[in-house]
């Protein structure tokens, strides 16, 4: 007979390793391509040291000359908190109990129940690796009746509960609910009276400068990064180049060449929106064909000069980033893990409710040691 205790051993002995996999490998080629690490993990924060600049006691001399000086690498250590990111699954009493004596539609609960929670989590995570790590979903140019017209809707779907902050950036509202999108419009419903909030902005509930350090906070003009100043530490700022226009192949390659000017690193891998894939198709249609290579997690992209170029629902429109994901970790307390009671129990009963959830925690941040080593085309004309 199914229990509660029989769920909890399947939820850890069973489904564990297969979500924290999917959520791995499976959630995005960028995110499978960069390494999980337990390294540099120090209490609640990530402290990495890194080596910049090269070696200074190197010089040509004469014969009988004096010996160079001695002059060592240039150190930093980056430092950052550990973010938490969270995954909830619930299970009313009801429902556990109409599948106690059958063990397939107890099997078919909870399949359900953790489909839904991957489908979630990946979306969330994919969002976050182009994100600034504010949680921001997108800017209110204008509201009027609970419809939002935003200045972008590639970070919205269906059922997300966000918080509404006005243009000072306060909330004024906290768990609506995300309840139509309308793409060509560039529009969204939330649930709950309408709200005044032009110039505001729509955050993941309860997340707001929680998430994960993204591509826009690395390539973002803020002044610090990782508790470093920018200023004065040239190798924290990558190669960007702004309002490309029609793409070319030299701007391509000399993205890769500045890269490996500024960084000493080489591009491994690409990753761009959807139009300027398909701007990168027709630049190079009848010049030659673009072979596919497999990538870590099964996905499959097109190659660029035997560079993988993969296209990102989340990168911005008319970006690109070239990138070296050698560069890149995740650095994280423990793989993504149930949060167990003291009584080792997975499952924990709602409070004055009659339903039990489970939560998926994993203690992580993505971390990039070499910033000057990436670059970014954006102003990209889109096809």
């Amino acid at each position: 007979m199914v229990t509660t205790q029989s769920a909890d051993s399947v939820l850890k002995s069973y489904y564990l390793d297969a979500v924290a996999q999917q959520l791995d490998l499976k959630t995005n080629p960028l995110l499978a391509a960069i390494e999980r690490t337990t390294s540099d993990v120090w209490g609640k924060d990530v402290k990495k040291p890194v080596i910049f600049g090269v070696h200074g006691g190197v010089s040509a001399g004469k014969e009988d000359g004096s010996l160079p000086s001695a002059a060592g690498n240039g150190y930093a250590q980056l430092t950052a908190s550990l973010k938490n990111l969270y995954g909830q699954i619930e299970i009313t009493d009801k429902a556990l109990r109409a599948s106690q004596s059958n063990e397939g539609a107890f099997v078919d609960l909870l399949d359900t129940e953790l489909t839904g929670l991957v489908r979630s989590a990946s979306f969330n995570l994919g969002r976050m690796l182009f994100g600034d790590g504010s949680g921001k979903l997108g800017t209110i140019s204008s509201a009027a009746d609970g419809v939002y017209t935003m200045d972008s809707v590639r970070n919205f779907a269906v059922g997300q509960v966000v918080d509404v902050a006005n243009s000072g950036g306060t909330t004024i509202a906290y768990g609506r609910t995300v309840t139509g999108v309308d793409r060509a419009q560039k529009t969204i419903t939330l649930s709950g009276a309408g709200l005044s909030a032009a110039g505001g902005a729509i955050y993941v509930q309860g997340s707001q400068n929680l998430e994960l350090t993204g591509l826009g906070a690395i390539f973002s003009s803020s002044e610090t990064l990782y508790g470093l100043p920018r200023e004065g530490n040239g190798w924290l700022n990558p190669h960007i180049v702004t309002e490309v226009g029609a793409l070319t192949e030299n701007a391509i390659q000399k993205a890769i060449d500045m890269v490996e000017a500024n960084g000493g690193g080489n591009v491994n891998f690409i990753v761009c929106s959807w139009g300027v894939r398909r701007a990168l198709f027709e630049l190079l249609a009848g010049q030659r064909a673009l072979p596919s290579v497999e990538l870590a997690g099964g996905f499959k992209a097109i190659s660029y000069n035997g560079i993988p170029v993969v296209a990102d629902r989340f990168c911005p429109e008319g970006t690109m980033y070239l990138l070296n994901t050698e560069d890149f970790r995740l650095h994280q307390l423990c793989d993504w893990q149930w949060l167990e009671g003291e009584n080792g129990r997975v499952l924990h009963q709602v409070a004055s409710k009659a339903c039990y959830t489970a939560t998926l925690v994993k203690y992580a941040e993505l971390m990039c040691c070499r910033p000057c080593g990436q670059a970014m085309l954006s102003g990209i004309t889109e096809k």
